[in-house]
């Protein structure tokens, strides 16, 4: 049952994303054809068969129940109908054939320049409303590395500390993001280790290890955030001990701990043998007695009292992992506060102005990254196979958006409008850059490509569409 609520879910949430993407794309073709003086036929959301039809004026709107597209059938123009009833006979004026080259050109542009118009719309508005929260980047003296993850193969540690990545100094510490910064040609990490600068080189594969390494539900192995506790679950070994909200795990074993998944990693490894845990409570949150429960108090500091107990973490079979029963900081708006002040976390405002920079910025960050990675691919140097995703990951991901909250969701559906129209400009015929790439020509030699030339192109296209989508869709689920 919850397999199926989940399907369900992720299929619910896929739709809405691609029908918003899918409508916004071909209302660019729709309302520049009709600015011409074009005659549209059709308006469709989906591809056949119909499910809902209905005309209005010389168009009918319609919704297809094949919900991986969309297109806009305009009078005198050969597309994914392969329609050439019209090629014998003389143009009418509104037929697309009757207009200028240049006019043409724009109806075709139109669907790719919506879509960059509305993720520049959506990121915009998110800085708007949002603002920006961020980490100074100086401000993170020590990283915490995953054994056996892409960054420790790179050959980051656990106590670095980052100084540059491509040679660049960033005030902003999310954007030291491996995904967001393949730009180079290698991928360079430049850290402080035991008071000496090092310099780490990224694999060639960058894109493909960080898919494989998402693929498998990791990331890229590289934190910081400290072992604060936001929450405790009743009954469980933590309550047990009389940890609270707002204290702050400092050792186990005996063993110092600075980050919440070096702490995660104890006890993972602990199983289910007693541990001992060392922790401190901030004096804002001691009692007047000093109690913790059955924990001892040993000392007590200028910044809280210092506590320790034992407990034995619980096993969870569902999951098959063990835990103490606690929550990070982020999960509690008091602890979140907390991680705030200690990591001198920055907000930032911004104007309507502002705000549209910002979301420029946005869109032009991830056209590149969208680009690089294609390049990367088609010349070898990621792997096709494990790069690209398609519907399948695509749903999943949007579902997964989708429940941390609208932000999350519109953001995905802003990344996704750009990546549409960035393949859909790609000069492959059945796309708009393929009918872009003729209408060039035609602009350039004053001689229209034959009709046969079109229409096999057309034809083609669409068989490798087809072809690349099944792929698609086979390799998804095999990654599942």
């Amino acid at each position: 049952m919850d397999l199926l609520i989940s399907i369900l879910s992720s299929t619910l949430w896929f739709l809405v994303a691609i029908t918003i993407l899918v409508f916004v794309h071909e209302l660019g073709h729709f309302l520049t054809a009709k600015y011409f003086g074009m005659r549209v036929e059709r308006f469709s959301i989906g591809f056949p068969p119909t499910i809902f039809g209905r005309h209005y004026g010389d168009t009918e709107y319609v919704v297809g129940a094949t919900p991986l597209g969309g297109y806009v059938k305009i009078s005198g123009m050969i597309d994914e109908s392969l329609d050439t009833d019209h090629v014998e006979e003389e143009p009418d004026p509104w037929e697309f054939r009757a207009k200028p080259v240049w006019q043409r050109i724009v109806v075709i542009s139109a669907g790719v320049v919506f879509n960059v118009i509305l993720g520049l719309i959506i990121f915009s508005g998110i800085q708007w409303v949002q603002g920006d929260t961020y980490i100074p980047t100086q401000n993170v003296e020590q990283i915490y590395v995953e054994e056996a993850s892409v960054a420790h193969d790179i050959g980051l540690r656990t106590g670095d500390k980052i100084l540059e990545v491509n040679g660049r100094a960033f005030e902003r510490f999310d954007q030291i993001n491996p995904s967001a910064l393949v730009a180079a040609d290698s991928l360079t990490f430049t850290v402080r280790r035991d008071g000496k600068e090092q310099r780490l080189v990224g694999p060639a594969n960058i894109i493909t290890r960080l898919s494989r390494a998402q693929n498998n539900n990791q990331g890229f192995g590289l934190g910081y955030q400290p072992p604060l506790i936001g929450g405790v679950r009743k009954g469980s070994p933590a309550d047990s001990i009389g940890l609270q909200t707002g204290d702050r795990i400092i050792a186990i074993d005996g063993d110092t701990v600075r980050f919440w998944q070096e702490m995660s990693k104890y006890i993972q490894d602990a199983g289910s043998e007693p541990v001992t845990f060392r922790w401190r409570r901030p004096d804002s949150l001691a009692t007047a007695d000093t109690s913790a429960g059955p924990a001892v108090l040993v000392r007590q500091t200028k910044n809280g009292l210092v506590y320790e107990a034992t407990a034995s973490p619980m096993h969870l079979e569902e999951e098959d992992r063990y835990v103490l029963g606690v929550v990070g900081p982020r999960s509690n708006p008091t602890t979140l506060q907390m991680l705030y002040s200690e990591l001198g976390v920055k907000k930032v405002s911004f104007g309507p102005g502002e705000a549209l920079v910002a979301g420029a910025t946005s869109v032009w960050e991830n056209t590149r990254n969208i680009v690089v990675t294609l390049k990367r691919v088609i010349t070898g140097r990621d792997s096709f196979r494990e790069s690209l995703g398609g519907p399948v990951m695509i749903a999943q991901v949007t579902s997964e958006a989708a429940q941390q909250g609208a932000i999350m969701f519109w953001r995905l559906v802003a990344i996704l409008s750009v990546t549409l129209a960035i393949m859909n400009i790609l000069p492959i015929p059945a796309l708009d850059g393929g009918q872009l790439m003729f209408l060039l020509y035609e602009a350039v030699t004053r001689r229209r490509p034959s009709v046969r030339v079109r229409l096999v192109a057309q034809q083609v296209g669409m068989i490798l569409l087809l072809g690349f989508m099944a792929f698609l869709i086979f390799n998804d689920i095999l990654r599942l």
